[in-house]
């Protein structure tokens, strides 16, 4: 009889630079804070102990209670105040030590962006801890695929990532595209990669009734819109769709009187007074009537928006994989995202939506115009769309992260042992089956 695979029973999740209780859309909250805080709840589902330490940046309670085994803990490094992030490279040793002291029966490390990596890489050496990493983004990708306006990823992590890569026991990927660029641009070997997709809150994000959405916030049923969700800043490029919009109703001036572009999330990052010159360019495109600027939304209400959109546009510039792709394809509807990096594998082109090269207006024109103006191909593509969503649960990604976890330990140490820091326990302790 094969024995039961034993995973480690107490994590020690970092996310040092921003909250998974943070609001998506607002700040640098995004994507990963998606990630964190679904696969650390599903981790605690299952009754493994998570604990997910981020850096105080308020005077909320410093110990949040997600469920019955997950907590946020939030630890202070600097001021109790949002920084820039590229201000955090200074208060990585910092935090590294409080959130050391905090360790207590912690069995394996799980970083996600490079600062909370080069914090695992602290714990992972002084305590002796499995580390796994999950990039999420990389300096050397992102450098690659630069849009205009664009500043590059710092030297600092780059040099960073690439420590990360050479120290870390496993790296998760998204996908097998990702897991490729970890080995081309930093070196990482086969061995060391396991890929985790992430996944979707499919009890939020479902199909829907778009009439009945519509009738509630207050929007046209007989309206095309066209909806972005995300933070507003040149990598994800909103202003792509703009373009588009006034390339349409230059080729149609008929669509004036149905189109609608909703942008949907607030400025981010060190260039969010990027955002500022979005106003102006509608302004100059004339396109002020067609387009609504609406700041982040909760998720709940995130949900009504994709219920009420006939195609949602992901045109940024890379992306390790694209959770909005994957919410609002869950919600039944069509997907045009640029063909890049995660958003080949979320988005089935031409079944679940349309991959589109570049950023040319004329391009993403062209690909909404084909979504909008073929309801039959909208219904083919919305049903697909949802059916494919389906295969991405949160619960998939647990149950795909506690096999990375094992591979940590057995990498770590053999038969799994190794060191435990601080607190009952400590000494050298054998993992637990789940």
């Amino acid at each position: 009889m094969t024995a039961p695979v034993e995973y480690p029973q107490r994590i020690a999740m970092i996310s040092m630079h921003t909250s998974p209780l943070a609001t998506p859309g607002v700040g640098d909250a995004g994507g990963l804070n998606v990630y964190v805080s679904e696969v650390a709840r599903r981790l605690g589902e299952r009754g493994i102990e998570v604990d997910v330490f981020t850096r105080a940046e308020d005077d909320s309670p410093d110990v949040v209670e997600v469920n019955e085994h997950t907590r946020v803990v939030q630890v202070p490094a600097g001021p109790r105040a949002a920084v820039a992030k590229e201000e955090l490279p200074a208060m990585v040793a910092t935090f590294a030590e409080a959130v050391r002291q905090r360790l207590n029966g912690h069995e394996l490390v799980h970083t996600h962006y490079w600062l909370s990596g080069m914090v695992g890489l602290e714990l992972a050496e002084q305590c002796g801890l499995p580390l796994v990493h999950t990039m999420h983004t990389m300096a050397r990708v992102k450098n690659v695929a630069l849009g205009q306006g664009q500043t590059p990823e710092p030297d600092v992590r780059d040099r960073g990532e690439a420590q990360i890569v050479v120290r870390a026991d496993v790296l998760t990927a998204n996908t097998v595209d990702e897991a490729r660029e970890l080995h081309e641009h930093y070196g990482a070997r086969p061995e060391q990669v396991a890929v985790v997709p992430p996944g979707v809150d499919l009890h939020t994000f479902h199909p829907c009734d778009q009439p009945k959405s519509r009738a509630q916030l207050g929007i046209g049923q007989d309206d095309q819109v066209i909806l972005f969700v995300g933070r507003i800043q040149p990598l994800k490029a909103p202003d792509v769709l703009i373009r588009a919009v006034a390339e349409l109703v230059a080729r149609d001036p008929t669509r004036r009187e149905r189109l609608r572009l909703i942008i949907i999330g607030s400025p981010s990052g060190p260039q969010s007074q990027w955002s500022q010159g979005l106003v102006p360019l509608i302004a100059d495109l004339g396109v002020a009537d067609l387009v609504e600027l609406r700041p982040h939304s909760p998720r709940a209400e995130l949900f009504r928006w994709y219920c009420v959109a006939d195609v949602v546009g992901v045109p940024s510039h890379n992306e390790s994989f694209g959770l909005v792709a994957l919410e609002a394809q869950a919600c039944g509807r069509p997907v045009v995202a640029t063909d890049v990096g995660g958003l080949r594998h979320a988005v089935r082109d031409g079944q679940t939506g349309l991959l589109v090269r570049g950023h040319e207006a004329g391009a993403w024109a062209d690909a909404l115009a084909t979504v909008l103006d073929s309801p039959g191909e909208r219904v083919r593509m919305g049903a697909n769309a949802a059916g494919h969503s389906s295969r991405f649960s949160w619960d998939n990604t647990a149950a795909a992260t506690l096999a990375a976890y094992h591979a940590a330990t057995l990498r770590k140490g053999s038969e799994g042992r190794f060191v435990v820091p601080h607190g009952p326990g400590s000494g050298r302790t054998r993992l637990r089956s789940s």
